[in-house]
């Protein structure tokens, strides 16, 4: 870092897209202040928008500058802290390990967000969660197919890459909605080995200083 200041990550303790961010803070040993963002406060929210217009967690804020959405601190991370990689040098790995993590990110997580709940919510009591369950599954679905054909001992490969820090957020997600998993051995089987790590023991949401915070 050119500067003595520490990184400020602005997190909650049960964000999927935070929990990724802090698996990778926690991977490559970097040293960061945490601020806690109460998602369920409006006035938190507005607070936020200061840091991140669009009011979401996580934000990046390192030098004074300001990095938002999960996967772009994560690539931020993976090129100034080089050292602990989680992208394969094999290009098509590396495009395999970037699939897995898009899939989460942008096919499943987002359709089951707590802003979409709410929403969801408001129409029709319950529905939200009836949503959410369909594409989890769908989700989970594919990316046990995916994990089949590329995994190793973790999602792609013998190494952890960024799939793997999408898989723990989406699992407790899972759990949430008690959904019954054991149609994905191989995610359930990845999801176990990564839990005994001790960076994805660290990054765990019972593990930060919000835990339990609303919820």
């Amino acid at each position: 870092m050119s500067s003595e200041q520490k990184p400020i990550l602005y997190s909650y303790w049960r964000s999927s897209c935070s929990w990724r961010v802090r698996i990778a803070l926690a991977l490559k040993n970097v040293d960061y202040e945490y601020k806690t963002v109460d998602l369920l406060s409006e006035e938190a929210k507005n607070q936020l928008k200061e840091i991140n217009p669009a009011a979401k967690v996580p934000a990046f804020v390192v030098d004074g500058n300001v990095i938002t959405e999960s996967l772009a601190i994560i690539e931020y991370l993976e090129e100034t802290h080089p050292d602990v990689p989680l992208l394969p040098k094999d290009p098509v790995k590396r495009a395999q390990a970037r699939a897995i993590a898009l899939l989460v990110t942008s096919g499943i997580q987002p359709l089951h967000n707590l802003k979409v709940l709410q929403l969801l919510n408001k129409k029709e009591a319950g529905f939200g969660g009836q949503f959410a369950k369909q594409f989890v599954v769908e989700g989970l679905t594919a990316l046990e197919i995916l994990l089949k054909q590329h995994s190793g001992k973790y999602a792609v490969g013998d190494s952890v890459t960024i799939a793997d820090l999408n898989i723990p957020p989406l699992i407790y997600s899972a759990n949430r909605f008690n959904l019954d998993l054991s149609d994905y051995p191989t995610v359930n089987r990845i999801n176990a080995t990564l839990a005994e790590i001790p960076a994805f023991i660290a990054a765990h949401p019972d593990n930060q200083p919000d835990t339990g915070l609303n919820a």
